[in-house]
């Protein structure tokens, strides 16, 4: 069982008495008769793609031929720690039908074949979609080679140490390693429509670089490693960093829109705008046949599982962001097509980038605006119950020597008229659109202040007659709101 990034395994052969061009040829007609998609065929090797299956995730098997020996390796093309002994099996499979290949191929027939290898003439394009997708993922030799900018590899590395270092600086400022609290997330800018909407804007960016917790963060990076090294030699390194951050905004638009009170972060919503990118790619004629079957079925199984994951009641995943991310990546990819078509047009790639740039822009603040903050309008305006309940409660404040008199007038043109200016408020907020616990929390607060005014018009009563005899009416009244103030509790 192979482990590693991706999970890969591979066997270095000697040729003996078969020359580099015989060996080719019946290398060639083993991934055939194995039902492998053979491509990127030159003098030195090919790459071939097994087929997907329950026992294969459509691996990678690139066999590189020397002068005195050969190198075959096989690799997972999908997000995988482990290949469950996939690639090791892939090489037995292909070194066992090497040898029948060889022994049960005639002269006549070999020359045949090798004519008509030959005949087809091979990819020589100099363009970036020319390469297999793999091509920077064998660049690789280590865990820390990951964060190592390279040609191209450039933009994905980046963000992989600036997400990671903004969660680190997090941590040592004292937020949770393993789960931050909403309050934290916040304060670090994470997506919260009542606050987005009032004003900060820029929560929609922000958002994209904080993580809620290691797990959250390793999961996210892992799969931004693994669509950068298969992407971003394709898009070239000012649209990889274009798409990242233009899905990243709309998968932050897309969240809130849908979600009324819930604080969004991480970087899934970009990633998954990545994979909607490639998606649209492999749609097209722009990458070879085989790499289009071999990536396109691994792919559609992870979106797939993570969004169906989604759906689960409590699983945390923001599946509109994810949603949101996909799809404004499936049109930033064919938006992308004609600059890739023209690879060495720079005027094409920028213009293609900055007319992405402000349809997102102006789609977004066009969401922005029109989107309703019944939510920061509630939480603005309960303020002021905190603040009238406040005033309503100084007539316990008041000095020894007040007169009854007084005490009469300041309950009743002070206490008991906030209380009904607090009902009055809380009446207001049935126009707004608020989630069923808000609304139920607002009925409570109702006959919060209902019994408060019932207690205050005993007071004055027991003042006016005075007597004893509203005690226990008074005293019912407190008992009633000392188990409102509980429920409540509960309820935040």
């Amino acid at each position: 069982m192979a482990f590693g990034f991706p999970p890969k395994h591979k066997e270095i052969f000697q040729l003996d008495n078969i020359d580099k061009e015989h060996y080719l040829l019946f290398a060639i007609e083993t991934a055939k008769q194995l039902n492998w998609d053979v491509s990127f065929i030159n003098e030195s090797g090919f790459v071939a793609y097994t087929n997907f299956s329950m026992v294969s995730w459509s691996e990678e098997v690139n066999i590189t031929i020397e002068e005195k020996s050969v190198t075959i390796k096989s690799a997972c093309t999908s997000i995988q720690i482990f290949d469950w002994g996939k690639n090791k099996k892939n090489i037995s499979l292909f070194v066992s039908k090497f040898e029948e290949v060889k022994n049960t191929m005639s002269q006549e027939e070999i020359n045949s074949k090798l004519i008509e290898l030959w005949q087809k003439n091979p990819r020589t394009e100099n363009n970036a979609l020319s390469k297999p997708p793999s091509t920077s993922k064998n660049k690789l030799t280590g865990f820390f080679s990951v964060f190592k900018p390279t040609k191209d590899y450039f933009v994905t590395p980046i963000l992989l140490l600036t997400t990671i270092s903004i969660f680190l600086i997090m941590v040592l400022s004292g937020v949770n390693f393993f789960a931050p609290s909403g309050e934290s997330l916040l304060n670090w800018g994470a997506n919260f429509k009542p606050m987005t909407l009032d004003g900060q804007w820029w929560r929609l960016f922000t958002a994209i670089f904080l993580h809620i917790g290691i797990f959250h963060l390793l999961m996210n990076m892992y799969a931004l490693v693994y669509i950068g090294l298969l992407l971003e030699p394709y898009l070239g390194k000012t649209r990889f960093i274009g798409a990242y951050l233009l899905t990243g905004i709309a998968s932050s638009i897309a969240s809130l829109w849908y979600h009324d009170i819930t604080i969004s972060a991480g970087a899934s919503g970009a990633i998954f705008g990545l994979y909607g990118v490639f998606l649209a790619l492999l749609t097209t004629n722009l990458l070879d046949k085989s790499v289009k079957k071999a990536f396109m079925t691994s792919i559609l199984v992870f979106v797939g599982y993570n969004i169906v994951n989604g759906l689960k009641p409590d699983s945390g995943i923001d599946n509109a962001a994810h949603i949101g991310g996909l799809l404004s990546g499936f049109i930033i990819g064919y938006a992308f097509v004609p600059s890739l078509k023209n690879f060495e047009s720079k005027k094409l790639k920028l213009s293609t980038i900055t007319a992405l740039t402000v349809i997102t822009l102006l789609s977004s603040i066009l969401v922005y605006k029109i989107l309703p903050n019944d939510i920061g309008k509630y939480e603005k305006e309960i303020q002021q119950f905190v603040s009238m309940e406040a005033k309503a409660l100084e007539v316990y404040n008041l000095p020894d020597d007040t007169s009854e008199e007084q005490y009469i007038d300041e309950f009743t043109k002070h206490g008991i008229y906030y209380w009904n200016e607090n009902i009055k408020l809380l009446d207001s907020f049935k126009e707004l659109d608020l989630p069923a616990h808000i609304r139920t929390r607002n009925l409570i607060l109702r006959e919060y202040c209902e019994l408060r005014i019932k207690s205050y018009e005993f007071v004055c009563k027991s003042i006016e007659e005075d007597t004893d005899a509203y005690e226990i009416a008074i005293d019912d009244c407190n008992k009633k709101m000392e188990k409102i103030i509980s429920t409540l509790t509960n309820l935040q």
